[in-house]
């Protein structure tokens, strides 16, 4: 099976006899379930899975459930013989998010303290947002995306011995030599066309077909489009939401890579907050990652960041190359002078950041220029920009220049992450691999 790092903070948590639940969301297809009912199996004599999307458009055990006893009714119906106590018996509510009225319930639940419980959702962002009764500290989220870098590596025969290495080269910044970084290059741009969704790293481990690949990520790719008709009854907003969700790509081939209000509809005079409703569908359902613009860029800059120059990214990095390239691999694989990674390396970088407990910014600032990513620097108080390149021009970035001279934005270190194998500092910038992205994290 697929190694998961979410899989043993699920340990954790069922290990600990927390009086919240725990719910895990994230994008459908990311291995929510699956890792879960992993987690869940080793650890208890009696697992019970109950998944509320079947049940609603099946046998409907659960819809009128408006108590705990109702909940345990309907649940014996379908494993009476496993419902014993609460140290041999967990009960898995998968797609909670397909009767509301279940999140209203969990604190009588967990109060009630019978069993053990942990649930997951898909669409649980958005059904929380609209869910009014939820009582505060009864539930603990957990968000999940697809496999990130290192577990791609794990999943394809990179031991940790190799990774942990690689980890330790980062922090002394060690450059690797020329055959293991040619290595490390060629897997990341594997990556870079399987992406990190369980069942095309699965798809690809068994036959390393990318046609058979692409097959899956086409399917996955419209099935969050259709996803958009479970959000609203008015087809207006289904649409829209539609629309925004197929304009990401063309959006980020796009110098500026923004969201632009009025070609959504193709109608002047439109503003993003006409389409609030629509992008916190599209970023909660968790199909897409947003990064928000940065003018005044200080710590943390959470309490700077403006909601109406807005980037969307495709939520994995697979999707996107099968968008862009279908079964075409050499624009990946090889340096073809005519093709224009930009947009690619940016989404991995994205997914990587976003994956590791970063919140996504980038700057923006008519004088300076843009600079890819920032992220918070707490060590100094200050921030990181994170410049991205895909060519062989990675040392010029007039904007990060710019940038860094702005004595009053207090910058302490900048990084470029490129393709060069060197890893260097100079003026101010460090250079890294591209996919030294992996060991980037908040703590």
């Amino acid at each position: 099976m697929l190694y998961r790092k979410i899989e043993s903070q699920i340990t954790e948590y069922l290990r600990s006899g927390s009086k919240q639940m725990l719910i895990v969301d994230g994008a459908r297809q990311v291995g929510k379930s699956y890792i879960i009912r992993h987690a869940g199996k080793k650890l208890f004599p009696n697992f019970i899975e109950v998944n509320m999307e079947e049940d609603k458009n099946g046998d409907k055990l659960f819809a009128g459930v408006g108590t705990v006893n109702d909940f345990y009714l309907a649940l014996s119906v379908i494993a009476g013989n496993k419902m014993k106590d609460r140290d041999s018996t967990l009960v898995f509510i998968d797609e909670i998010q397909a009767y509301p009225r279940l999140l209203t319930l969990i604190k009588f639940l967990m109060d009630d303290d019978r069993f053990t419980y942990v649930a997951s959702g898909s669409l649980l962002g958005v059904t929380l947002e609209e869910t009014q009764s939820i009582p505060i500290g009864s539930i603990r989220r957990l968000h999940m995306y697809p496999l990130d870098f290192e577990e791609f590596l794990l999943a394809n025969g990179i031991g940790q011995i190799v990774i942990d290495t690689l980890r330790e080269n980062f922090r002394n910044r060690v450059s690797l030599p020329d055959s293991l970084h040619n290595k490390m290059l060629n897997l990341f741009k594997q990556y870079l066309l399987v992406g990190g969704l369980p069942d095309c790293v699965n798809k690809f481990i068994a036959d390393k077909n990318i046609f058979n690949v692409r097959q899956v990520h086409h399917e996955i790719h419209d099935l969050y489009g259709r996803d958009a008709a479970k959000y609203e009854k008015e087809s207006h907003k289904k649409l829209k939401i539609r629309r925004i969700y197929d304009m990401v790509p063309s959006n980020l081939e796009n110098k500026k890579k923004r969201v632009v209000a009025k070609k959504i509809e193709d109608k002047k005079g439109k503003r993003m907050a006409d389409y609030q409703d629509e992008f916190d569908y599209l970023i909660s359902a968790g199909i897409t990652l947003e990064v928000k613009a940065i003018s005044q860029p200080s710590f943390p800059l959470v309490q700077n960041a403006g909601k109406n120059l807005l980037k969307l990214y495709v939520n994995d990095v697979g999707l996107f190359t099968g968008i862009l390239y279908r079964n075409n691999i050499k624009a990946v694989m090889n340096d073809i002078g005519s093709i224009n990674l930009g947009s690619v390396y940016e989404t991995v970088v994205a997914q990587e950041l976003k994956a590791h407990g970063f919140e996504l910014y980038y700057y923006d600032n008519k004088k300076i220029g843009e600079v890819d990513f920032l992220i918070d620097d707490p060590d100094h108080l200050t921030v990181l920009p994170i410049e991205v390149k895909s060519g062989k021009d990675y040392t010029v970035h007039s904007a990060l220049h710019r940038f860094l001279k702005i004595d009053n934005y207090n910058i302490h270190q900048a990084c470029v992450l490129s393709n060069g194998r060197d890893i260097h500092t100079e003026e101010g910038i460090t250079y890294f691999p591209i996919y030294d992205i992996m060991f980037f994290s908040p703590e």
